[in-house]
C-alpha cells in the first residue's frame, strides 16, 4: 500500500463517511481483528515512514487499541516518535482510514506490540460503483422473499453486489408491477457461511433478456436495505474468493 491509498481531503470532510462515537468504533475495530484485516501505518513525511500491521485486539476498558509491531527495529523506534499515526486499509473491499496518537509498547500475549488512545472517529468509504459478480451456474444460490401479496417466490441468483442481488425469473408474478416496491426481507446463503442472510428489500428493475438459444428470461434486480457492516464484509468476501477462483483458471 502506498500513499495513493489514503482518502482525499474532500472524503476526509464528507461526514456522510464518518464513523463515531465509543461503541461504534469498537464494535468496527473489533470485526476488523476477528478477520485479521490488515492496515497500513503511516507516521512521517516519506515513503520509508509505513509499514504493514495487524490489529490485535481492543481494550475496552482503557479504551486502547493494540496492534502488531513492525519486523524493523529502525521503523518501531520512529513509530514512537511520532506525533500522530494513520491507519488505512480496505477491509472487505471497503476504504477504511483513522488516526490515532502516537503509541507505546506493550506486551501482549508473550510478545512486544504496540498501544493507542482509541480513535474519536472513522472513516470508512465505499463507492457507488459497486462491483457485482455473476454466481455460478452449476449449482445456482437461491433467494427467498415474499411477493407484495404474501406468497412466497424462491428463484435462482445470477449476481450479487453489496448493494443488491440480480434473480432469475421464466416469468415476471403480475404484483411486481412497478420499481420502488418494498418487498420486505429475503434470505439466502452463501457457499462456506452458514449464517443466513435475512436483508429488507426493495424491487429495482425488471428487464427481459434473450438467452444464446432464443428463449426469453427476465432478471430482477433487487436493492438491499440496511446491510450491516458485517454482512458487506461477508458479501465481498465471497465476491473476492469467486474472482480470485476464475483468476487462477484463466
Amino acid at each position: 500500500m502506498s500513499q495513493m491509498a489514503l482518502l482525499s481531503p474532500s472524503e476526509l470532510d464528507d461526514d456522510r463517511y464518518r464513523v463515531s462515537g465509543t461503541r461504534s468504533v469498537q464494535f468496527m475495530l473489533t470485526g476488523f481483528i476477528k478477520e485479521r484485516d490488515q492496515f497500513t501505518v503511516f507516521f512521517g513525511g516519506n515513503a520509508n515512514d509505513m509499514y504493514l500491521t495487524t490489529l490485535l485486539a481492543v481494550d475496552a476498558d482503557d479504551e486502547r487499541l493494540i496492534f502488531d509491531i513492525s519486523g524493523s527495529s529502525d521503523i518501531n523506534r520512529r513509530l514512537q516518535n511520532a506525533d500522530r499515526l494513520t491507519f488505512a486499509g480496505k477491509p472487505g473491499g471497503i476504504r477504511v482510514q483513522f488516526q490515532t496518537p502516537a503509541p507505546s509498547l506493550v506486551a501482549y500475549q508473550g510478545d512486544k506490540a504496540f498501544s493507542v488512545a482509541l480513535p474519536k472517529s472513522l472513516m470508512r468509504v465505499q463507492r457507488r460503483e459497486y462491483f457485482r459478480v455473476h454466481t455460478p451456474r452449476g449449482k445456482p444460490l437461491m433467494f427467498d422473499f415474499k411477493l407484495p401479496d404474501g406468497s412466497p417466490l424462491s428463484l435462482p441468483i445470477y449476481d450479487l453486489s453489496v448493494a443488491g442481488i440480480g434473480l432469475n425469473a421464466e416469468t415476471v408474478p403480475p404484483s411486481l408491477d412497478a420499481p420502488g416496491i418494498k418487498l420486505g426481507r429475503g434470505k439466502f446463503f452463501l457457499p462456506e457461511d452458514p449464517r443466513e442472510f435475512d436483508i429488507e428489500i426493495v424491487l429495482r428493475r425488471i428487464a427481459e433478456i434473450e438467452n444464446r438459444s432464443g428463449s426469453k428470461v427476465f432478471r430482477i434486480g433487487l436493492q438491499f436495505i440496511g446491510l450491516s457492516f458485517g454482512e458487506e464484509g461477508r458479501i465481498q468476501r465471497y465476491i473476492d474468493r469467486l474472482e480470485r477462483e476464475r483468476r487462477e483458471l484463466m
